[in-house]
């Protein structure tokens, strides 16, 4: 039988004395607050039924998605707030004298670059001429290695991606890796599903290529769309979905430079090499070899007249932003309303805050830091990963599945996981970049150039691992397997995911949880393939590997069954790093927080106790909502399931959830026991 909201939860917040009882304290101690925003409650619903809706429901009701945007939550909301407190930095950069040369002065004149419209009107096309002049000399297929790998220098996108990477076996060495590449739209099933939406979809996106070749005054832009199409179809017909994609030993073929060569016999890899400034290399990580296989028809087949045209819009489309507004507007009504659900374009100002910080990130980011981070936040966060390592060392003695040998290995590499908060220690040198202040194309360009020639020329040299992959400004966080470490940026330790004025049951909970979340993907289905040094081993005995298996299908099941929208169901195949980390990153943050409390009991705040404030801070940070288009999206291509759902299922699977918000059999959120995935 169903049984009656917990009764904490259903107490208001009481008389001014039982607060301050609530909150009394030595004197001097700090007061915290609880951290939790019951405005946004929905108080109709009951929690064992849906606490997704119990704890943001009051925050969907009230919220609208701005034009803006394609959807809405905390993450977007720190982001917001990230890009006006940038907004502000970048303002003063671009109006103060900085010295010639100078970070501070590139980044204002970039940021200058960016709002200069009446400059990008006067120049149009101009800053393109000379790609397009190479794109034009290609005159037969022998040439395409060639303008491919000049045009990569650029970060246009071609049918293959080569870049230079940490070798997954070997992590402490950098080596050329090659992959499939080449579509203009979001995924391979864009292409090939064939249901209305999907048929609708390539139909904009006939209309948007045929738009960007008339406003660059192409010959036949109607024609050249319908090439341009029919020839990425036949580049995505072979490609990996990107479930498979994440396969970590399916995705690491090692060849020699002369195997690779006769993957694709027609086009040769040893003039695309040496016009990348790869010719040293021996030695190449391919990552979907039947791709390369399949394309070498393809390549060799396609008129040169068709590769004219196809590189020519990934030219336009790639700088679209950066061109005279017809351009970038025709770019918003594909990219930003027909695939994304957005409403109105972003404002300049903001486009201008993305565009520098995308290029100048780091140099921006100094800024950023110096205003906005305060340094008791990256104390308190040290705090809450030595007991997040210390709740995984309890955890994975506790597994009753894992043999002892495993467990040592497991603990090896839990022991070796570098953890980066804030900022860089090392920051790049950004002294051969070349900004103008009146180029924004040629800024955008030769920071591609310098991006590039960065990468390459770490091949033969040892792996860097002091690098970041993320700006200070950015409200995410990461796990990089191949130097097993977990970074959060400054941005992202803000409310509702940490707050150094917020007692720590909703800190585990938010921050907490993603810091588990973090460690959890270095023993997900794909980390754990890994181990404490970054290569590419297996550590598990086979029985362990087996049990482990059987826990991730049970878990992905539970996923599969969910149809969010339309006939588009969750792939728990696609989403099952990021549900393990969601499942497992839960039950390791409530392990550490009662870690955190030293056996004390936790106090009672505005009427909740420690372990409701956990939970409800851990649902608070994936409160969102999405547009329609979005939400598909999201679904045919994102490795991370939609927010709901990263609150449901790792709550129904939670014992201390349900213990703590007495959901019986009958509630919607009940699972009996057997029905409950526990793995790490």
């Amino acid at each position: 039988m169903a049984q009656p909201p917990c009764l904490t939860l259903r107490r208001i917040a009481g008389t001014a004395a039982i607060v301050a009882a609530l909150h009394a304290s030595p004197a001097g101690a700090q007061i915290f607050t609880s951290g939790i925003d019951t405005a946004n409650f929905d108080r109709s619903g009951r929690p064992q039924d849906d606490f997704f809706r119990y704890v943001n429901g009051g925050w969907l009701k009230k919220t609208a998605i701005p034009a803006d945007a394609s959807s809405w939550g905390a993450f977007p909301e720190l982001t917001e707030r990230s890009r006006n407190a940038l907004h502000e930095i970048l303002e003063e950069t671009s109006r103060a004298t900085a010295p010639e040369g100078s970070e501070n002065r590139k980044v204002g004149d970039l940021y200058a670059s960016f709002m200069d419209t009446a400059r990008i009107e006067q120049l149009g096309l101009t800053p393109l001429a000379g790609e397009m002049r190479t794109i034009a000399g290609l005159k037969t297929a022998a040439q395409l290695p060639i303008v491919l790998a000049h045009l990569a220098r650029l970060g246009v996108q071609g049918p293959l991606n080569v870049s230079v990477g940490q070798d997954p076996k070997r992590s402490s060495v950098n080596i050329v890796q090659a992959g499939q590449s080449g579509l203009g739209l979001p995924d391979r099933d864009y292409y090939l599903k064939q249901d209305a939406k999907m048929a609708a979809t390539r139909t904009a996106y006939l209309d948007y290529i045929t738009q960007l070749l008339t406003l660059a005054k192409q010959p036949d832009p109607a024609g050249s769309a319908r090439r341009i199409v029919a020839l990425e179809t036949a580049i995505a017909t072979p490609q990996w979905d990107r479930a498979r994609l994440r396969d970590r030993n399916a995705t690491y073929n090692k060849v020699t430079v002369a195997e690779f060569e006769a993957l694709s016999p027609s086009f040769s890899w040893s003039a695309y090499l040496t016009t990348a400034g790869l010719a040293t290399a021996t030695e190449v990580v391919v990552r979907q070899p039947d791709y390369m296989k399949a394309l070498d028809p393809i390549l060799v087949h396609t008129p040169a007249s068709t590769w004219r045209e196809y590189l020519t819009f990934k030219v336009l489309d790639r700088t679209a932003d950066l061109l005279p507004g017809a351009f970038a507007r025709a770019r918003f009504a594909f990219r930003g309303r027909t695939l994304s659900g957005q409403q109105e374009m972003a404002v300049r100002w903001k486009r201008a805050v993305d565009g520098t910080d995308g290029i100048l990130g780091e140099p921006a980011g100094k800024l950023y830091v110096a205003r906005y981070f305060k340094p008791e936040a990256k104390a308190r966060m040290d705090a809450l990963v030595t007991n997040m390592r210390a709740a995984y060392r309890a955890g994975i003695d506790s597994l009753e599945w894992m043999s002892p040998e495993t467990k040592t290995q497991a603990k090896d590499k839990l022991a070796q996981f570098t953890v980066k908060i804030g900022y860089p220690d090392k920051p790049r040198d950004f002294s051969a970049l070349q900004i103008r202040r009146d180029d924004l194309v040629g800024n955008a360009m030769r920071f591609a150039a310098f991006q590039y020639e960065d990468a390459i020329g770490r091949l033969g040299k040892p792996v860097d691992r002091t690098r970041w992959g993320m700006s200070p400004q950015t409200v995410n966080a990461y796990y990089n397997p191949s130097n097993n470490e977990i970074v959060f940026p400054a941005a992202i330790l803000q409310p509702p995911f940490f707050d150094v004025n917020s007692d720590d049951a909703v800190n585990y909970g938010g921050i907490g949880a993603v810091i588990a979340h973090e460690i959890g993907h270095g023993f997900d289905d794909q980390g754990r393939k890994s181990d404490g040094e970054g290569n590419l081993r297996d550590w598990w005995t086979a029985s362990d590997a087996r049990a482990f298996d059987a826990r991730t299908t049970k878990l992905g099941a539970q996923y599969n069954a969910i149809n969010p929208i339309d006939d588009l169901h969750i792939n728990g195949q696609l989403t099952m790093g990021e549900n393990i980390g969601d499942l497992s990153g839960l039950a390791q943050a409530y392990r550490a927080y009662h870690v955190s409390l030293g056996g004390k009991q936790a106090p009672v705040i505005d009427g909740l106790t420690g372990d409701e404030r956990f939970f409800i801070g851990f649902a608070q940070i994936w409160r969102s909502k999405f547009r329609d288009e979005a939400l598909r999206q999201q679904l045919l291509t994102n490795p991370h399931s939609p927010g709901p759902y990263r609150v449901f299922v790792p709550l129904v699977n939670n014992d201390a959830f349900l213990r703590t918000f007495n959901v019986q059999p009958g509630d919607k959120m009940y699972r009996a026991p057997a029905d409950r995935v526990k793995i790490w």
